[in-house]
């Protein structure tokens, strides 16, 4: 037996979640994402253990200037340690993006799931009204919260922001459920005296979990780009706070005298972004239930 014959045998003898892992190891793009996201969040989580400074520090005899040895990236026009700024602009963006995404995975699977499984009338008044609000202006909806709430507070960036996410995650999740429904083992199910709820959290949701897995890893980078736009506009995270967004606003300012105050920011943004989307990619094509492997 050959060695990729070996590779195959031992594949299709595994199970689904061993076959899946391995197909994500085998990604070399997924790899690289996933590693570089740790290792950005992880540089973000423990900030205050490697920036020797304050971000809120200022000290003008230091404004304005370009990267050296006491400041790696430089410094902002008060003074301010960029790097420490990055760092904990990240911390907020980074922690944007997961509790957004966690507050839209908890509406969207719970909505999506039960609109799907009643079915008939209900699913389509259920649609319908996720229909309306995806009509909505995201912009729109900012300014509304902002002038209901009177602040511009993080507690309002998930709340915008969970308006919106959620509602193609519903969508997913209740074509998924639709088909899941009319399974033979469902019907097994309820012979057997399940319940709805059992039906749902039992039976359903796990057969959702590689869905729910991918679309996560791809909601996460479309979150942090929402809240770097809304306090791009000034609508978000505001100041002395920073955030990616409000660093890459502020660097936008002063492009032409100190352009290290947009280079920096935006790199990390990026970064961020890319590997979380190469990690996604990564994840919907290891868990892609219709994924064969070549055997030569």
């Amino acid at each position: 037996m050959t060695k990729h014959k070996r590779e195959a045998h031992s594949l299709t003898a595994a199970s689904p979640g061993r076959q899946a892992w391995s197909r994500l190891l085998q990604n070399r793009m997924a790899r690289i994402g996933g590693f570089l996201f740790l290792g950005i969040t992880l540089t973000c989580l423990f900030a205050p253990l490697l920036i020797t400074s304050s971000p809120e520090a200022q000290d003008l005899a230091y404004g304005a200037q370009p990267p050296s040895a006491k400041h790696w990236l430089g410094t902002d026009s008060l003074g301010r340690d960029l790097f420490a700024r990055i760092l904990v602009g990240g911390r907020i963006s980074i922690g944007v993006g997961f509790a957004a995404t966690l507050v839209a995975l908890l509406v969207g699977v719970t909505y999506g799931a039960l609109a799907g499984y009643i079915g008939k009338r209900c699913e389509a008044l259920m649609m319908r009204f996720v229909d309306a609000i995806y009509a909505l202006p995201f912009t729109m909806v900012v300014i509304v919260l902002t002038v209901t709430f009177d602040q511009k507070s993080i507690f309002l960036i998930f709340m915008a922001i969970g308006l919106v996410e959620w509602l193609t995650m519903a969508r997913i999740i209740r074509g998924q459920t639709r088909i899941l429904r009319r399974r033979p083992f469902i019907e097994a199910a309820r012979v057997n005296g399940s319940g709805h709820i059992r039906i749902l959290l039992r039976h359903i949701l796990p057969n959702l979990s590689g869905q729910i897995i991918v679309y996560t890893t791809l909601t996460i980078p479309a979150v942090i780009l929402l809240e770097s736009i809304i306090s791009f506009l000034g609508l978000g995270v505001q100041p002395p706070t920073a955030s990616w967004g409000t660093l890459i606003h502020e660097g936008a300012q002063k492009i032409d005298d100190a352009p290290w105050l947009l280079l920096f920011p935006a790199l990390f943004f990026s970064l961020t972004i890319f590997s979380l989307n190469f990690l996604g990619d990564g994840l919907r094509d290891s868990l892609d239930p219709k994924e064969t492997i070549d055997q030569p």
